[in-house]
């Protein structure tokens, strides 16, 4: 039996959230510079047409992967939790094993419906054989899904780091040679050659734990029902999220340009991605945790609090620094072409100190097996960020795509608060409350400060905004674990 005291600690949580901070803080360095090299040599409308591609095989990929990638790791947490080593072997085999047919069914349908995303995606040009040709990524992707959700069931978190590191490096390796040689022509082998990557690490490692077995016997389908219907729900929900992105970029390529949706595109890649790198460690920790607990009200409602408070603690004084130095950051991150994204971007940073208290909350009904309510929050948020995104863009352009992140993210909280309370008994501790009242209003001033422009007296308060957060935050860290004796013994 695999003991989970220990797991539930605000010392596990920090370990492991700085793992994966850290972590996606070197590849989002690797990545930096991938980007902008890429920006430097495709400029906007080539970054608009690299998103074009990444959204539409994302939405292909989370269309035909049947939720294997999540609903799988929640089967294998529950095998590792009881320490059943035949029932583990099982459960990678059957996960294998609709892993390959998903990955068959996504390619197939990839191809046969390329024209269609032709006309959907693209108001000029024919680019139904660049969907073909990007068909092989929607097989990559869900074999590899299929094996990272054997590897976070199993919490091999060091392994999933390790190939979260050597795949950025791999893809600067890949991508800019095939950019600086071949212009927007490298994009389609730079992104299938991205994927086959991704999956040969992450095969090499997760084999030598459990080496390949398949199983398509009489029991495939019987067995493997529990997990897809799981998944199937998780599949929709994520579907609703591809095609909400899929639909915002669409929306923006056709009634503004391609342009602009290369700059959209930064200023999302920047605020949610860059911003948003301490949420790595959710999915790849957070949630086999949350999942190996889910029957334990008590331990649950304690586990969420304090990943809550972990995530606000860490993210808030980055927050402050991303809102205060983005004009600075904008033009050294890509180009100075694409300084016009700045405004967008900070007020969509607000939406992040949303996304720290609520991104705990919506694994709830993933954990508690809950597919049909996961998909009812999910389709809320997707349905509620196109029309806000529409609206914003129509009123003010690419900073009201900004506006309609940070917005949406309230009304999101709002409702996702509302509804763990009622159907699940959550609800927030007293810290997490006291934290939230503390940190939020010095992220809504340092946003206020964007509209100065006496930039020494901006920069200046700015700091000092940043200052005051970080020894908030640094005082509540100290206080709920070994963080001094543990920066003294690092530092001997």
């Amino acid at each position: 039996m695999h003991k989970t005291s220990g797991n539930t600690s605000y010392s596990h949580i920090i370990k492991y959230t700085g793992l994966f901070g850290g972590v996606q803080f070197l590849t989002i360095l690797l990545g930096i510079v991938r980007n902008k090299l890429v920006a430097m040599l495709l400029g906007p409308s080539g970054m608009g047409l690299v998103s074009l591609f990444n959204s539409t095989t994302k939405m292909m990929s989370d269309a035909t992967g049947l939720g294997i990638q999540t609903s799988g790791v929640r089967n294998m947490s529950d095998a590792y939790q009881n320490g059943d080593k035949k029932q583990m072997a099982h459960t990678v085999k059957l996960i294998r094993s609709w892993s390959i047919v998903t990955a068959i069914i996504g390619t197939v349908l990839c191809i046969i419906l390329s024209p269609f995303l032709n006309n959907w995606t693209f108001s000029w040009g024919n680019h139904t054989l660049h969907y073909v040709l990007l068909s092989p990524v929607i097989g990559l992707t869900a074999i590899t899904g299929g094996e990272m959700a054997v590897m976070k069931g199993t919490r091999q978190l060091k392994s999933l780091a390790s190939i979260s590191v050597f795949h950025v490096l791999l893809a600067l390796l890949i991508s800019v040679p095939l950019y600086f040689y071949l212009g927007e022509s490298g994009i389609i082998p730079s992104l299938v050659l991205m994927a086959l990557t991704l999956m040969v690490l992450t095969i090499a490692y997760s084999w030598r734990m459990f080496p390949l077995r398949l199983s398509f016997g009489k029991s495939f389908l019987h067995e493997g029902w529990g997990m897809i219907r799981l998944g199937v729900g998780f599949v929709v929900a994520l579907l609703m999220g591809s095609l909400a992105e899929f639909v915002i970029r669409s929306f923006l390529n056709n009634n503004g340009s391609l342009e602009i949706l290369g700059l959209y595109n930064a200023g999302y890649m920047i605020s949610m991605t860059y911003g948003g790198m301490v949420f790595a460690a959710m999915e790849t920790d957070y949630f086999p945790r949350i999942s190996a607990v889910n029957d334990d009200n008590r331990s649950f409602n304690l586990l969420v609090n304090k990943q809550i408070e972990v995530s606000l603690l860490i993210v808030a004084p980055l927050l402050v620094m991303l809102i205060i130095f983005l004009p600075i950051l904008v033009p050294l991150l890509f180009s100075g072409r694409f300084v016009g994204v700045v405004p967008m971007v900070q007020v969509s940073v607000l939406a992040l100190y949303m996304r720290a208290i609520k991104l705990p909350l919506s694994y709830i009904p993933l954990a508690k097996g809950d597919s049909l309510f996961y998909l009812f929050i999910e389709g809320f948020y997707a349905v509620g960020i196109i029309i806000m995104s529409i609206i914003g863009f129509n009123m003010w352009g690419l900073f009201g795509t900004g506006v309609a992140l940070a917005v949406m993210s309230v009304v999101d909280f709002i409702m996702l608060a509302a509804c763990m309370r009622v159907k699940y008994g959550f609800k927030f501790s007293t810290r997490v409350m006291n934290m939230a009242a503390r940190q939020l209003p010095i992220g809504l001033l340092a946003y206020a400060l964007s509209w100065m422009e006496e930039s020494i007296l901006y920069y200046t308060l700015g700091l000092i905004l940043a200052g005051i957060s970080a020894f908030l935050s640094f005082q509540s860290l100290k206080k709920k674990t070994r963080l001094m004796q543990y920066l003294k013994q690092r530092f001997h």
